[in-house]
């Protein structure tokens, strides 16, 4: 990459410096929102603007070590200026690897904790069952990277299964790990409630949303409809007795969103709240990526919720991750949370396929 193409990169080192005296500015630190958000973006820059800065060192020696070998005549000083040349080569494609890859549009999201959606799909409560088993799956995984978890609504089947539960991971970086689970995961096995020894095929629905916060979403009090009620379920002899769940609903969308898992009426309010403020992100942000090309989108998979993203076959032992043929045999493992091999394979294949548009892109100049 010959730094003559000014066009990401000025902008990225001018916003760089922008970013210094901002995160500097008593001001901004005051309000600790925007100087979180600040800080965040610059971290970011960094690493991009210092590889930004060394590729321009390394042009400049190669420029100058290739003046030298036109100059000079004597054979040992060519044969370390050659070896000089060949080192800085090599750290200049390294560096255009990396800074490729860094200038590819980063997902705003990545270090945000999640709000997962688990729904039983077709298959009635054999698929309740397995939502409840996807539910510990991510909880597990989770507790083995020190994130916490905590469930905001559940609907219980009553037979240890869920018709849908939402809960709340918290943990830098869960958004970027947990982001490729959403879609249609699928079932094969003979369900515990089967007496005929067949194999059935249920489904169900997972949704990842990043954790909006109030700087990504506004919401107007007088577009919400609060209404309170006694909860039921597995909360404990307290559900019954006050009228402590919480259904807000958010008039201009519709959208609707419940918790009762807290004895106080106000932390319902709070948890329900953080969900319905990721529900309109993730609307916001559909919005603008159906506004894409459909050829620009990852070939990971769009996140669609109806995708068929991943079988979990238990005759076979057997996962396999539709969006890029990975097939795995250690359904058991993956069950009590060892996933990291499905996300690292996913992680690979999305950088991958942002490395071919951009090559097609250089190409194509």
């Amino acid at each position: 990459m010959e730094l003559n193409n000014e066009n990401n990169i000025t902008a990225s080192e001018e916003r760089y410096e922008e970013l210094n005296k901002l995160i500097a500015d008593p001001a901004i630190m005051r309000d600790q929102d925007l100087y979180r958000k600040y800080t965040q973006e610059h971290s970011v820059l960094m690493p991009l603007v210092s590889d930004l800065r060394r590729l321009r060192e390394v042009e400049a020696a190669l420029e100058e070590n290739n003046e030298l070998l036109r100059e000079t005549e004597e054979a040992d000083f060519r044969e370390l200026v050659r070896e000089e040349i060949s080192s800085l080569e090599a750290e200049k494609e390294q560096l255009d690897r990396d800074i490729l890859l860094a200038i590819q549009p980063k997902d705003p999201n990545d270090d945000k904790n999640v709000i997962v959606e688990i729904r039983a799909g077709a298959g009635g409560d054999e698929a309740g069952l397995f939502a409840a088993e996807l539910f510990s799956m991510y909880t597990a995984y989770a507790e083995n990277r020190n994130w916490t978890t905590e469930i905001i609504d559940a609907n219980e089947t009553g037979i240890g299964g869920f018709k849908e539960i939402v809960f709340m991971i918290e943990g830098k970086g869960a958004f970027s790990r947990l982001k490729y689970e959403s879609g249609v995961h699928r079932v094969q096995r003979v369900p515990v409630t089967e007496s005929g020894g067949r194999i059935h095929t249920s489904t169900v629905t997972v949704a990842v949303l990043p954790e909006a916060e109030d700087v990504d979403i506004e919401i107007d009090p007088a577009d919400l409809q609060i209404d309170t009620y006694r909860a039921s379920g597995a909360g404990g002899q307290h559900v019954n007795k006050t009228s402590s769940a919480i259904r807000i609903t958010h008039l201009p969308t519709g959208t609707v969103v419940t918790c009762q898992d807290q004895r106080s009426q106000y932390k319902n309010k709070e948890k329900a709240m953080r969900h319905l403020r990721s529900l309109l992100l993730d609307q916001k942000q559909s919005e603008q990526a159906d506004a894409i090309a459909s050829e620009r989108r990852s070939q990971v998979g769009t996140g669609d919720r109806s995708e068929r993203i991943r079988t979990y076959n238990y005759p076979q032992g057997r996962v396999t991750d539709h969006r890029i043929g990975l097939t795995l045999y250690h359904l058991e493992s993956i069950l009590l949370g060892d996933i990291d091999e499905i996300i690292e394979a996913l992680v690979t294949a999305e950088h991958e396929s942002a490395m071919r548009e951009v090559n097609q892109v250089r190409n194509e100049d």
